[in-house]
């Protein structure tokens, strides 16, 4: 199965009515998609209560995947939240539970900088996080082409495979070392994940640029892109026996509009965007001149 999604559903406004509450946005979003990439988690360990209460505004079948704490992927810049690693694991472990137990966990995804390169060290690295994250289903995004170079590219594969990592498929700017190609193979029977980030060449490598997070995933796939990928999800269902595909590029607004037109093109049914137009305000009445 092909299941579409986006990154976050908080400022997916397409898919929400006028002056929709933040607390009602998830609920409505699982009308449009079957699943989410929960990027918050990112940022700061999310609590149980919260994760909890989105489980239980998901439909049945709606399913989660949960973006790995910055600190457990070398982002974390300034002074640790944690006293150890391993306090900050046990959180994150203790924050997903809900969300198994509700059974709409569907993977962590572990993205890693664009300055993780293929070395001994990170690859040792990559071996104690899959004991740490034992039990949980994980998916790895490098941000480096070396682990992609002609001479690492299948061993690279490999390594994935013979530790239970779950390959995500990128497509992505092809903009020098800190960006990673097209490789649509899976490494895992059961799942793949695709991430949509877009073709924005001048935004993708702007870090600490103002505005650059406005700017990164700005981009509108146009049906040829999207023709393109349709064969390669097909051939990675062939791979695994579901595929996520996540539109992540959202600094225009574009993620969900292209998911829906990705979805078109599978022959999934849509649910059409509500109407935002804001009514025309009535004029009051004529008043009148007295002098």
């Amino acid at each position: 199965m092909i299941r579409i999604g986006l990154t976050g559903w908080g400022d997916q406004e397409d898919l929400y009515p006028n002056r929709t509450q933040a607390k009602d946005k998830l609920r409505l979003y699982g009308q449009y998609f079957s699943t989410v990439e929960v990027d918050s988690s990112f940022y700061a360990v999310q609590p149980r209560d919260r994760m909890a209460r989105w489980a239980s505004e998901t439909p049945e079948s709606f399913s989660f995947i949960v973006k790995a704490y910055q600190g457990m992927t070398g982002h974390l810049r300034g002074k640790p939240y944690f006293a150890s690693t391993s306090e900050m694991y046990k959180a994150f472990r203790e924050s997903l539970e809900p969300v198994i137990e509700a059974g709409k966990m569907q993977a962590a995804l572990f993205q890693y900088p664009p300055w993780f390169e293929c070395n001994r060290d990170n690859v040792n690295e990559l071996r104690e996080v899959k004991l740490r994250m034992e039990g949980i289903p994980c998916v790895i995004e490098f941000r480096h082409q070396s682990w992609y170079a002609d001479n690492m590219r299948e061993r690279t594969l490999h390594f994935l495979k013979e530790q239970g990592w779950i390959h995500s498929v990128c497509d992505e700017p092809q903009a020098g070392p800190g960006s990673i190609p097209i490789v649509p193979v899976a490494t895992d029977s059961r799942m793949t994940l695709v991430r949509m980030h877009g073709r924005n060449v001048s935004g993708w490598q702007q870090n600490g640029a103002p505005n650059w997070r406005e700017t990164r995933y700005l981009y509108r796939y146009n049906e040829q892109e999207l023709s393109e990928w349709k064969v390669y999800l097909e051939q990675l269902q062939e791979q695994s026996e579901d595929v996520f595909v996540i539109f992540n590029n959202n600094s225009a607004g574009d993620a969900a509009t292209n998911a829906q037109m990705m979805m078109e093109l599978l022959g999934q049914p849509i649910k059409p965007f509500p109407d935002r137009t804001e009514p025309e305000k009535e004029e009051g009445p004529e008043q009148l001149e007295l002098f």
